[in-house]
């Protein structure tokens, strides 16, 4: 279908003229060249915009309220960019490095966001320049190349010193922390989340943590549990302690003692009658609980309800019976007490039981619990958080997470990198070192790089309200005149030592910030033509109107 008329009468054209044919479905739209790109950067730099205030140790909150009406309150950048609803392509690239960073590492979600953001806000400048946008992604890369070298050159590397990787680890979850909810009580926190990891003895597998949220108390009354505690309440009766207990884990139905027969009709001449399909039931029920009892275990627990018939046959067995144990409460239990969860108890003999210690009933504030003590994983551990409301938990929880997860890779690739800006600034100023080598205009591409290193200390200091431009100065001047372990102090406002202050991050986080800010910038960089699908034509509800 062509756009305009055939001739000079018909369509107002004079004859001759080429017709651009539209190759697009009618109510697609297509941003060419110029448009496009601007429509690119000002969504991805809105992105940037919108999280950058919630970097460092001074960033602030958001509050995120869903349709529904749920609240969170959060600072971390991977939560605030999978809540929003974004339209714009560019923008998404930027959510979908936040989701990388948070899946890789699990934190500097912020951080390589903030990057990105701003690598592609000094592009534009050079763009605007009439610059080549594959002269700028050249440029870029060899910056990169050289700011990851400076960045593995400045790694430091404990991991065959037991006590020093321990104040490593200890250092980058109090650095972590101090960025979020947890900072009033980081010392607790960063202490118990290096006891978590070195409990998993250089695994990444997060599952033997399991952390509860329960509200009241304040954040300081929360504590690591070495084992595992399940949310669940004892049957009437049954035994409250079980020491060296052999657990049988069953996903499977224990209410055939209720008579189902579905969509029939059962007519009986007497009561009798009755009494005996329940008998017959009942004894179905007895016989399913003695092939339980046969594998040896004391104490069962079910993933489904437990009803009153075979829970009053454990109790009199002396077994203590947990029901309706949530799908993770015994995936999780079956991993960290050796056994396996079982659906059929034909063959005794092929089932594996868990075993731990002692079994044993708790309170938590108001709440019944069940605690697992001396695990067979001896890397099982829970950490039971207490706090004022739901969404400081949920938050808290999160914080965390994010410390749990940065430690746990810590412990796989031990090397450490210094926080506070000062690894920026190392590369910054290798980049600036780089850039009057570089022969043509890729050297502007090169010194923009390092600006939009600078930047990010600059938005820590910003969002702590000091002076950016005075501490970011002091911050290059340092560097320049060797001293590679200058970084800002947030807590004085100051240019400090940032090794002296503990100030450490995970060499793994800084790695992956770099190349994944770099990569999202030089997707959107290239990009000069956006075409956006015809929306989809909804159904007319008024026909004939």
């Amino acid at each position: 279908m062509f756009g305009g008329g055939g001739g000079g009468a018909a369509g107002g054209m004079p004859f001759g003229m080429n017709v651009v044919p539209s190759v697009l479905q009618q109510g697609a739209s297509e941003d060419r060249g110029e448009g496009a790109r601007m429509n690119a950067f000002v969504g991805a730099l809105a992105v940037t915009d919108l999280v950058k205030t919630t970097l460092g140790p001074k960033g602030m909150d958001k509050i995120l309220q869903s349709t529904g009406g749920d609240v969170q309150v959060t600072n971390d950048g991977a939560t605030i960019l999978k809540s929003i609803h974004i339209d714009n392509a560019a923008a998404k690239v930027l959510v979908d490095i936040s989701k990388t960073q948070d899946d890789e590492v699990g934190d500097g979600t912020t951080s390589v966001c903030c990057l990105a953001g701003e690598l592609l806000r000094e592009a534009e400048k050079l763009l605007d320049l009439k610059m080549h946008p594959q002269t700028v992604v050249s440029g870029y890369r060899l910056a990169a190349t050289a700011a990851a070298k400076a960045l593995e050159a400045a790694a430091v590397d404990h991991g065959t010193d037991v006590d020093a990787f321990r104040v490593d680890l200890l250092n980058i979850a109090r650095t972590t922390l101090s960025s979020k909810v947890l900072s009033q009580a980081k010392e607790l926190f960063a202490k118990i989340s290096v006891d978590a990891v070195l409990r998993l003895k250089g695994s990444t597998n997060l599952d033997h943590v399991q952390i509860i949220k329960k509200a009241g108390g304040s954040l300081a009354d929360s504590w690591l549990e070495p084992g595992f505690i399940l949310e669940k309440k004892l049957g009437v009766g049954q035994p409250k302690r079980i020491e060296n207990a052999n657990i049988l884990i069953a996903n499977t139905a224990m209410d055939t003692d209720k008579v189902k027969i579905y969509a029939s009709r059962v007519r009986v001449d007497s009561l009798t009658r009755v009494a005996a399909i329940e008998q017959a039931e009942a004894e179905k029920m007895t016989a399913k609980v003695n092939k339980i009892l046969a594998h040896g275990c004391n104490v069962f627990i079910n993933r489904q309800l437990i009803y009153n018939r075979p829970e009053q046959a454990f109790t009199a067995a002396g077994v203590m019976a947990i029901e309706h144990a949530d799908f993770d409460g015994v995936e999780r239990l079956a991993l960290v007490t050796g056994g396996e969860i079982v659906s059929t108890f034909d063959d005794p003999s092929a089932v594996s039981l868990g075993h731990c210690d002692v079994v044993s009933e708790d309170m938590i504030g108001e709440d019944a619990v069940i605690r697992f003590s001396g695990c067979k994983s001896g890397a099982a551990c829970t950490i039971v958080l207490r706090g004022a409301t739901g969404q400081l938990l949920d938050e808290a929880e999160r914080s965390l997470h994010d410390a749990l997860c940065v430690l746990s890779q810590t412990a796989v690739d031990t090397r450490t990198v210094l926080g506070g800006g000062a690894a920026e600034a190392l590369m910054a100023r290798a980049v600036d070192e780089l850039a009057p080598t570089v022969a043509g205009k890729a050297s502007l591409a090169v010194e923009a790089f390092a600006r939009a290193l600078r930047a990010l200390p600059a938005i820590i200091a910003d969002n702590a309200g000091y002076d950016s431009a005075e501490l970011v100065a002091q911050l290059r001047a340092a560097h320049a005149a060797g001293d590679a372990e200058a970084g800002l102090d947030m807590n004085r406002g100051t240019i400090g030592n940032v090794r002296a202050l503990g100030i450490t991050e995970s060499f793994k986080l800084k790695r992956q910030m770099l190349s994944s800010a770099v990569e999202a910038a030089e997707m959107i960089i290239r990009v000069d033509d956006i075409i956006k699908a015809a929306p989809r034509a909804r159904d007319n509800p008024h026909p004939h109107m």
